[in-house]
C-alpha cells in the first residue's frame, strides 16, 4: 500500500522516472505544450512547477539548481529569459492539463500539458471575462418599469426631428437652408 506516498512511480525505476521527467520538462519549456498520458502529465506538473518558481529569481545559484533538474542548457536559458518574464506576476498554477481522450492502441487517457501564459486563445477569453458580475437575490425593484406607448403614427420627417442625431450643428443648418 502507498499510504502517504505522494510520488507516482509510473511503473519505472527511480533513474528512469527522473530522466523521463527531466526530458519532458525540457520539452515543455522549449515547446510550451506537449501531449502525453494523463498520469505522466500530472507527475510532470509536480516536477516542473517548482522549477518555474525558482526561475523568478535570476541568479547563479537558482540557475545551477534548475540545471541539475533539467540537464539542458537551452531549456534553462529559455526558462530564465522568456518564461520567467511572463509568469512574474503569477503566484502559482503555471501549467494547465487538458484531457484529449483515449489513445487508440491501448486506451490510455491522453492529456495535453501546457504553460498557461502561452495559450493565446485562452488568454483572449479570460480577458473578456474579467468583468465580474454579482448574483443578486430574486428581489424586485420598488419602481415598476415604465412602458412607452405610441399614440399616433408619425411620418419620417417628424421621426427624424424627434430622434437625436449625430450630425453636427452646421450640417443641420445646411439641411434646413436647402429645404
Amino acid at each position: 500500500m502507498r499510504h502517504g506516498c505522494k510520488v507516482n512511480k509510473l511503473s519505472r525505476t527511480h533513474a528512469h522516472r527522473v530522466a523521463m521527467l527531466s526530458n519532458m520538462a525540457s520539452s515543455l519549456i522549449l515547446h510550451k505544450r506537449i501531449e502525453t498520458t494523463l498520469a505522466k502529465a500530472k507527475a510532470l506538473r509536480i516536477y516542473v512547477e517548482p522549477l518555474i518558481t525558482k526561475s523568478k529569481e535570476d541568479n547563479t545559484h537558482q540557475r545551477r539548481v534548475v540545471f541539475s533538474y533539467l540537464r539542458s542548457k537551452e531549456a534553462v536559458t529559455e526558462l530564465f529569459r522568456e518564461v520567467s518574464a511572463k509568469i512574474v506576476n503569477r503566484n502559482g498554477g503555471y501549467t494547465r492539463i487538458l484531457k484529449t481522450g483515449r489513445r487508440l492502441g491501448d486506451g490510455a487517457e491522453m492529456a495535453m500539458i501546457e504553460l498557461v501564459d502561452y495559450n493565446e486563445n485562452m488568454l483572449k477569453t479570460s480577458n473578456e471575462k474579467k468583468t465580474k458580475s454579482t448574483r443578486r437575490a430574486g428581489r424586485t425593484s420598488a419602481k415598476p418599469k415604465e412602458e412607452v406607448f405610441v399614440e399616433k403614427e408619425t411620418d419620417v420627417k417628424e421621426q427624424a426631428e424627434i430622434l437625436p442625431t449625430t450630425d453636427t450643428e452646421e450640417e443641420v443648418k445646411e439641411e434646413k437652408t436647402e429645404e
